[in-house]
């Protein structure tokens, strides 16, 4: 059954008296308080139950206290939480403690120690194995309780005791109202946020005026069996005289400087949040016949006379001069809502918990005494605070949602401002007067901002394209006369998103981020969250118009090339450039180069000649056979030939006869830049060039 929260929300007569049960909490009771009742898991008269300390693992620190005046202090613990209870047991005493024993049966099955070399049994098939009756007793030594003493020196004491045992997990549950976005104001907007938490009491014993803390972590624990004797095989040794088979090795233990005394605990400021309003009545609480706790009259909201009451109330608790004006898109927009319907804040802030900080967890300290009947569970408040956010679009395709790979979602963005961690957990939003939709927090650190789907929007359109590609050169290392490069494998990922509707819209894109690639150009305000290998990129789309966002990312891969290639002379004169490099293997490389180049072309005219050399051989071949064939032809139309074919012969003749010698200059111009160039980048070594500059 969902309860409502807030007066604004309806509810009938029996919720009212729920809602009413304490100040700023909720009870529920469970179905499960009619069935069987089987008994608390710890009980122990003498000491009364003071504070309970529940995590996130499934554990709960329990402390109890009294003064007692016996020699003997009896707990009743369940006989499957015993091994925690002894695991975890801590008895503090004001002046020192005398505690000097605790004792507790144990059953040994000299049965089961002799099986212990069997193979074990498949615990999902264990049942099957045992007699019906065997069965039957498990389940009832399984609520057995098995009796602790605690042995004192029969002097009063005051004692304090604390212990771990099982406990359901303590579970979160948000409310997020945005403001009303004003015209013409900064795009940074607020909301009021609510933090409630969920506490289950399962124990078997109503937890009555306990002082309750919730722990936003979750410490190692695990299950002791600290109450079941183990003999563990040892080696058979027989009498063969006093030789060691090697030399013992020994344990150092460092002294110890003794402790300092605890500070004392440190007095928390309650979180802040809402001012209470100038004319709030303060709450009073007292006991009703059926013993629980209902607040005073004086309390009680006033009833409302009206729609026009109702919007004066949402005005005077956003803070607005005016009624909510619906901003909703699409499909949304057209809800009627008849006035606001709101979580209210709280009148007194002194009420909410405080939030503390302790052992790099975040624990809330509930400033009242708490009441929780076994079997139920209550809902308290623990913050109330404004803090920054504003309503958004995100693109992220979900395989479960098949429509979100074309279209985003609408989400609540908002930044974790309060001292502690938010935990996991459910959060509603609402803005306008008007519930928008329920979505997820994830773990959310202090400063963190969380952006939360709740909606799909159908009013804007994206398609996605991809296009890969290798491009530009960096020196990476220079050593030994080997040159190697750093190359980016980019990859360009363009988002097209079209606009439908008459409303501006800022969409973050959540782009999935590749393993070792790294973001150029980026968009001024982009979120690249390293945790979730994920990008959040904005961009803004105008009113029925079409935009597009290209994410570059890029990732360097090397290879060893040679001195002489097009990507060796990007990537050196890259480095030279770069007022990073280093100077003295600049300075060589500037040596080295204008040597390159006359080398460079050398060859290339060298080449150039060659071809045509060989070209010309061709001809001198062609030619000469021309001639041969019309020797002995007497004909003018021979002799005509003739004539041409020589010119021709000689022609070719004279350019080789002024090729050859320059191919000789050539090739000594080309050996000595060989050698001089190959001296001076042997000289050079590079081996941390610097990183490709931020945004490229």
């Amino acid at each position: 059954m969902a309860i409502p929260v807030g007066p604004r929300l309806g509810y009938t007569r029996s919720m009212r008296k729920i809602t009413a049960l304490s100040a700023l909490g909720l009870t529920l009771v469970s179905a499960l308080s009619f069935g069987c009742v089987r008994g608390p898991d710890v009980q122990a008269p003498a000491l009364g139950l003071r504070r309970v300390v529940i995590y996130r693992n499934g554990v709960a620190y329990f402390e109890r206290a009294g003064l007692v005046e016996t020699d003997q202090v009896t707990f009743r613990v369940r006989k499957e939480k015993v091994g925690d209870f002894l695991a975890t047991l801590a008895v503090m005493e004001k002046g020192g403690s005398s505690v000097r024993s605790a004792s507790f049966p144990v059953d040994f099955d000299k049965d089961a120690s002799d099986d212990a070399d069997e193979e074990p049994v498949d615990p999902r098939y264990e049942i099957l194995l045992k007699p019906p009756i065997a069965a039957k007793k498990d389940a009832k030594d399984k609520d057995k309780l098995e009796k602790v003493t605690l042995t004192l020196d029969g002097l009063q004491h005051d004692l304090l005791v604390g212990y771990v045992a099982e406990t359901p997990v303590w579970r979160p549950s948000y409310r997020l109202v945005i403001d009303d976005a004003k015209a013409g104001a900064a795009t940074a907007k607020t909301a009021d946020m609510q933090v409630w938490g969920i506490v289950q009491n399962q124990s078997g014993e109503n937890w009555k005026g306990v002082t309750l803390s919730l722990v936003a972590g979750a410490p190692i624990a695990f299950q002791a069996t600290l109450d079941i004797p183990v003999i563990p095989l040892r080696p058979t040794v027989s009498d063969q005289g006093e030789v060691f088979a090697s030399v013992p090795t020994g344990e150092t233990s460092l002294s110890q400087v003794a402790p300092a005394p605890p500070p004392a605990p440190p007095v928390w400021a309650a979180t802040p949040g809402f001012a209470p309003a100038a004319d709030a009545a303060p709450m009073e609480e007292e006991a009703d016949e059926s013993g629980y706790a209902r607040m005073d009259k004086k309390a009680a909201p006033a009833k409302s006379r009206g729609p026009a009451n109702k919007l004066a109330e949402y005005s005077r608790a956003t803070g607005s001069g005016a009624a909510p004006k619906p901003v909703m898109r699409s499909e949304m927009s057209k809800l009627e809502q008849p006035y606001g319907v709101m979580p209210s804040a709280p009148r007194n802030v002194n009420a909410l918990a405080a939030v503390a900080m302790e052992g790099g967890t975040t624990r809330y300290d509930i400033p009242f005494p708490v009441d929780i009947p076994d079997k139920s569970a209550t809902m308290v408040l623990l913050l109330a605070k404004k803090v920054p956010a504003e309503a958004s679009f995100l693109f992220s395709p979900d395989g479960g949602v098949p429509e979100s790979s074309s279209h985003p979602f609408r989400v609540a963005r908002f930044t974790n401002d309060t001292k502690g961690l938010l935990e996991r957990g459910p959060i509603a939003v609402f803005a306008n007067g008007a519930f928008l939709g329920q979505g997820l927090v994830e773990p959310l650190p202090p400063g963190a901002t969380a952006t939360v789907p709740f909606a799909l929007e159908r009013s804007l359109a994206i398609d996605t394209s991809r296009d890969d590609h290798s491009e530009g050169a960096r020196v990476a290392k220079i050593e030994a006369g080997e040159l190697e490069i750093e190359r980016d494998y980019v990859t360009l990922t363009k988002y097209t998103i079209k606009n439908g509707d008459d409303t501006e819209a800022k969409v973050l894109v959540k782009h999935a981020r590749q393993n070792g690639f790294r973001l150029v150009g980026a968009p001024t305000g982009t979120e690249d969250n390293v945790g979730t290998s994920s990008a959040l990129v904005p961009i803004d789309v105008g009113k029925r118009a079409t935009a597009v966002l290209t994410v570059d990312e890029r990732r360097g891969s090397r290879q060893r090339i040679d001195w002489l290639s097009p990507l060796a002379d990007e990537a050196v004169k890259a480095y030279i450039a770069d007022a990073r490099s280093d100077k003295a293997q600049v300075a060589e490389l500037a040596k080295a180069w204008p040597v390159r180049t006359k080398l460079l072309a050398a060859m290339d005219e060298s080449r150039k000649l060659e071809v045509e050399l060989r070209q010309l051989e061709r001809q001198v071949d062609q030619h000469k056979t021309g001639l041969k064939s019309v020797e002995k032809n007497k004909s003018s139309e021979a002799d005509e030939l003739r004539k041409t074919l020589t010119e021709r012969l000689t022609k070719a003749l004279a350019r080789m006869n002024e090729i050859n010698p320059r191919l000789v200059t050539l090739g000594l111009t080309i050996t000595e830049s060989q050698i001089r160039f190959r001296d001076l980048v042997t000289s050079v070594k590079v081996t941390a060039p610097p990183p490709p500059e931020p945004g490229k």
